[in-house]
């Protein structure tokens, strides 16, 4: 903030994160205001007349009536231009790093850190020339941000006009001019490489498209069985211990997408940490370099002031919209979107709100989906059409992992993709605990075409086989539960081989092993094509009365069963593995006849 401010009121109450403050005649809803001379940011959440209640982001602890609040007259916005990537930010946009430079390992309160650096320079290349007619979202330039990133300057969406002035290729700071627009109605607006951006708002678009390619994330239960769509809307929910953060900490290293932006909600500081160590380490399958070269890091932790959780989220999505208008394909993790339904439980109690169910504010579905609906694949406002979109992917956290919680609810209602994480396959150590029979996607019809016709035209057919296969299995064990595995038929129990082959040799996988850790779409469809290969060989042994015994103990079972290790590089490995079948199965057959 400019400490210009338009009116000053006083505090009348304090309640943990809620101030009430009376003598603001001139505020409006979502302002943001400065409370006592500490000057916590906090914003107007509630008017009645002249008497507002505020939410404050930072501790409140101390103060009382009589101070003095201060209000801006402006909403909860973030700055955005270059210096965005590679960033740490807490959820009111302040850098973490500057602030540990300015005051150490803690934040102090009512300390004003602008988002961006006003003293980096960037070398700015314009892209147009004097007497251009630009609209908002128009490129005027760009700067290359980081080596895998080019931060195209756009003019800020509720601009247009002709560019009168424009400076020439150099090094500029952020907050300076380099380019004077003359708008319709005459007046001279100066540009700058940054604009700010109102958290509240959605970033206007000319149309929103359907999600029909996928976002690989290298993660086989959810490319192969649950896959997401590029623009659109997964949750993760699942009790304590089940793999949640993982499952996060994985998409947001290998999904496909150009930009991450990644939003640690409420969730644990060494969450934080392990993301914060680990991608500048890591190397980006897609570029070479480190991830953290496309990733932007929103961090508020548990030990963060609760009221900022709810900032964080749409702190988060108002970058991830942002660089989506640049034509980027975004992804945005969310981890997780039940403590922020939990700041704003809080935060309504202390209003004085009629509560909903399970004490949680009656608008919870409301806000929930305001949040998911701002995410999908959209035709920029631009006059150029660019196509990008965001990913919005939450983890839930509902208490006792009980997916009749009212966040998970209402969370599904409104995204296409859910990954339930089940407590019995974590603590049978099969990770990603994603349980397959109680998961599902709603883009499986709009990006068949893309799967049949990019990666191979058995990939939804064998995905179809491969589910029917493990809803077979679950059939079968009660039926062993009951009788024991002995009374089945040798093709029963082929079935529940090949189940236990799909979810020992396939689904199973290891985000820490190098080689595991990520599997491409066409390592994928080649590792589960071998098993079902495998079982369509097995099934025609079987008619040929070759006991199960000898069929289960092929050899070449065993390199099945390593396949997921191998490199990228030799994928000709695995399509090797069938003619081993072959000629085993071969084998058999002719065992078989000198027997008889």
């Amino acid at each position: 903030m400019n400490g210009d401010y338009i009116e000053t009121g006083k505090i009348v109450k304090v309640a943990g994160p809620l101030v009430i403050a009376s003598g603001l005649t001139k505020s409006k809803m979502f302002d943001v205001v400065r409370v006592s001379d500490l000057k916590l940011i906090g914003e107007i959440i509630e008017l009645r007349g002249d008497t507002a209640s505020i939410q404050v982001y930072e501790e409140t602890q101390g103060l009382g009536p009589g101070e003095a609040v201060y209000c801006t007259g402006k909403p909860l916005s973030v700055e955005l231009g270059p210096g965005l990537i590679e960033s740490i930010y807490d959820g009111i946009q302040r850098p973490l790093d500057l602030i540990r430079e300015k005051t150490g390992n803690y934040i102090t309160r009512g300390l004003n850190v602008p988002g961006l650096s006003r003293e980096k320079t960037w070398n700015f290349i314009p892209t147009l020339q004097k007497n251009e007619e630009v609209h908002g979202g128009d490129f005027i330039g760009y700067v290359q941000e980081t080596a895998v990133v080019k931060h195209n300057i756009m003019i800020p969406p509720n601009l247009s006009g002709i560019i009168i002035d424009i400076l020439p290729e150099g090094s500029y700071k952020i907050d300076e001019q380099i380019a004077l627009l003359k708008t319709a109605n005459g007046e001279e607006r100066p540009l700058y490489m940054m604009h700010t951006w109102p958290v509240r708002i959605g970033r206007p678009f000319s149309k929103k498209l359907p999600p029909n390619q996928p976002m690989a994330t290298g993660q086989r239960i959810i490319d192969m069985l649950f896959p997401l769509a590029k623009g659109g809307t997964a949750c993760v929910p699942g009790p304590f211990g089940s793999g949640k953060t993982v499952v996060q900490h994985q998409l947001a290293k290998w999904a496909n997408a150009s930009i991450i932006v990644y939003i640690g909600c409420g969730e644990r500081g060494n969450e934080m940490t392990d993301v914060l160590l680990e991608f500048p380490e890591l190397e980006d399958p897609q570029t070479g370099h480190p991830l953290m070269k496309r990733t932007v890091l929103v961090a508020n932790t548990s030990n963060m002031p609760v009221a900022a959780r709810e900032a964080s989220i749409y702190t988060g999505i108002t970058i991830a919209e942002y660089f989506r208008d640049m034509g980027f394909d975004v992804a945005l993790m969310a981890d997780s979107t039940s403590r922020w339904a939990e700041a704003m439980r809080e935060i309504s109690g202390r209003l004085e709100e009629m509560p909903g169910e399970e004490g949680y504010p009656a608008y919870l579905a409301t806000k929930i989906a305001s949040f998911y609906e701002r995410a999908g694949k959209v035709i920029t406002a631009s006059r150029k059409e660019r196509i990008g979109s965001v990913s919005a992917i939450g983890a839930v956290s509902p208490p006792g992992g009980d997916f009749s919680d009212p966040v998970v609810q209402s969370t599904l209602k409104v995204v296409k993709v859910f990954w339930g994480l089940d407590s019995k396959l974590a603590y049978r150590r099969h990770f990603p605990a994603i349980n397959w029979l109680s998961s599902y996607s709603l883009y499986l019809e709009s990006l068949s075409d893309f799967m049949n016709k990019d990666i191979d035209k058995n990939w939804m057919p064998n995905r179809y086989r491969a589910m029917e296969i493990l809803q077979h299995e679950a059939e079968l064990e009660e039926i062993v539960r009951l009788v024991g595995k002995d009374s089945l038929s040798p093709k029963d129990q082929l079935v529940l081989e090949t189940a236990k082959s799909i979810r020992e040799d396939f689904l199973h996988q290891i985000a820490f092993d190098p080689s595991d850790t990520y599997s491409s779409l066409h390592k994928q469809f080649l590792i589960l094509d071998t098993i079902l290969f495998i079982h369509d060989v097995s099934m025609d042994l079987i008619k040929e009365e070759i006991p199960l015994g000898k069929i289960i103990a092929l050899k070449v079972k065993e390199h099945v069963a390593k396949a997921k290790y191998v490199d990228e590089k030799e994928l000709d490995k695995i399509k090797e593995l069938k003619v081993e079948v072959e000629k085993e199965a071969k084998e058999l057959l002719q065992n078989l006849k000198t027997e008889d």
